[in-house]
């Protein structure tokens, strides 16, 4: 849905037999976006409620004929070693040494020139 604020200014040029026109038109438009995310929870959501209902109701019903039991699982792993490895490398030495070099400096003076003044007379 779209708001509009139209402002318009008509002036009569005297010297001129035609107008002048001003016309501003601002538009604010409000976009709902809805994603295929949203309305799969809701359906998702509403299935689930149905469903409980007929539970509820006794439109469907549930017995267990034979009681389950989880799988027999057996791991068997014989103990792992790391390769053994001889390795050779090099020191990282790290510090500071004295070494000459050019450094720019910045120097200041002081200097009188005419700079603007505003101020505010009765």
């Amino acid at each position: 849905m779209a708001d509009y604020k139209t402002t318009e200014t008509v002036v009569r040029d005297p010297d001129h037999d035609h107008h002048i026109d001003n016309r501003t038109v601002e538009r604010n438009t409000v976009v709902h976006r809805g994603g295929g995310g949203r309305t799969f929870l809701l359906l998702l959501i509403i299935v689930a409620l149905v469903v409980a209902l007929l539970f509820a109701t006794g439109f469907f019903s549930a017995r267990v004929t034979k009681d389950g039991e989880l799988p027999s699982v057996s791991v068997k792993a014989d103990a792992g070693a790391l390769p053994q490895v001889d390795m050779d490398s090099k020191k990282v030495v790290v510090g500071t040494k004295p070494q000459s070099i050019d450094v720019p400096t910045v120097e200041t003076k002081k200097t009188t020139i005419d700079v603007p003044v505003v101020g505010v007379k009765n």
